[in-house]
Parts: structure tokens; sequence; C-alpha cells
């Protein structure tokens, strides 16, 4: 069970940040001690796949914190992010790491299954995203932009580090953000629509005057 939080929590991350938890499986990989990838996923800590990831990774950093940039950069990542989830999951789910010290047992030979679980938690995290952000940039006339994205980024580098050293915290970590974001985001969205009924019912007001 623990490669399943591994997995997933790797897939979130790339929800939000399509190359963050695939720099950090490589690093992690490469350098420590905290993770060993199988065979058919150890190309991620390669020179040459460690430094296209980072270089793609500082690309996306900067697109997503310019408003009107981010949104288009939400819609190329509609497949990227995906398929990125798919990778982190299959490659996190069958790798040893400091909790899991036997993911064989896991999927066995049926790798696809991870990586379609992988593929399908990535694109609910970034619907969720890229659903989110141009209302925020609408809101804040775009000061939010670089905001919200910076806590995006950390989110994604906090959910890939605790998948690999405490999968259930960040595990227990997503169900609550995926909770708050139920919850807090229609709320959010009820008291603007009340603002602007507000708002326009008193232009109205001024009109008839």
């Amino acid at each position: 069970m623990l490669e399943f939080f591994v997995g997933s929590g790797l897939a979130a991350a790339a929800g939000l940040n399509a190359w963050m938890p695939l720099l950090v499986l490589g690093l992690a990989n490469r350098f420590f001690d905290a993770i060993e990838l199988p065979a058919g996923w150890a190309w991620l800590s390669s020179d040459i796949a460690l430094w296209i990831i980072g270089s793609l990774l500082v690309l996306e950093i900067v697109a997503d914190k310019v408003p009107v940039v981010d949104s288009i950069n939400d819609a190329v990542q509609t497949v990227i992010r995906p398929a990125s989830g798919g990778i982190a999951f299959g490659a996190g789910a069958s790798a040893e790491t400091v909790r899991v010290d036997d993911p064989s047992a896991f999927f066995a030979n049926q790798n696809w299954v991870a990586i379609g679980i992988g593929v399908a938690i990535a694109l609910a995290i970034h619907v969720v995203k890229a659903s989110i952000r141009p209302v925020a940039n609408a809101a804040t006339a775009g000061v939010a932009a670089p905001i919200v994205s910076t806590v995006e980024d950390v989110s994604s580098l906090a959910l890939s580090i605790f998948a690999i050293v405490l999968p259930i915290l960040g595990f227990l970590l997503l169900i609550g953000a995926i909770v708050a974001a139920v919850v807090v985001i229609p709320r959010w969205r009820r008291q603007r629509d009340r603002r602007a009924a507000i708002r326009n019912g008193n232009a109205s007001q001024s009109t008839s005057t």
C-alpha cells in the first residue's frame, strides 16, 4: 500500500508542475540513498535527463508566473502533466525508497496500471489548477499569478519529497488539499458572485437615479 502512496504523491505533484517530481526522483536516485529506481526508470537520473528536465522545469516556473502566458502554459500542459504523472507514479511506485523495500509485489508486471493511475491523478489535479488560475487572474488583474504559482511550485516540491520520505503524510496532505479545494473554491465563487451582484445592483440604482 505504501507504493500507492508514493506514486499518488508524485503524480499529484506532476499535476501542479510537470517536471518537479521527475527532477526530484532523478536527483534522489542520483545523489541520495532515499530512492533506488528500477532499471526501467533509471534513465531519469542520467545526465541528459536531469539537464533536460531541469531546463523544462525552469521554463515552466517562469511561464506560470506571467498572466495570460500561464493560461497558455496550462493549455499546453494538459497533455504533458498527465504524461509526467504517469511516469512519476510508475517510477515511484516501483522504486525502493526509505519506506518501501519490496515494490515488485504491488503491480507485478502490469506497469501500465501504475502509469494509468498516475495519468488520472495528475490530470485531475491539473484540471483544478487550470480552472482556478483564470478566475484568480481576472479577480486580481493578474496580480495573483506569481503568488499562486509559487504556492503551487512549493506544494509540488513538498509533495514530491514527502512521497519519497514520508508517503503516508504526503498522501494525507494530498487528501487535505483536495477536501479544501472542494470546500473552499465553491464558497469563494459564491462570495465573488454575491459581491458582483451587489455591485451590479448598486450600479443599476445609480443609473436609474
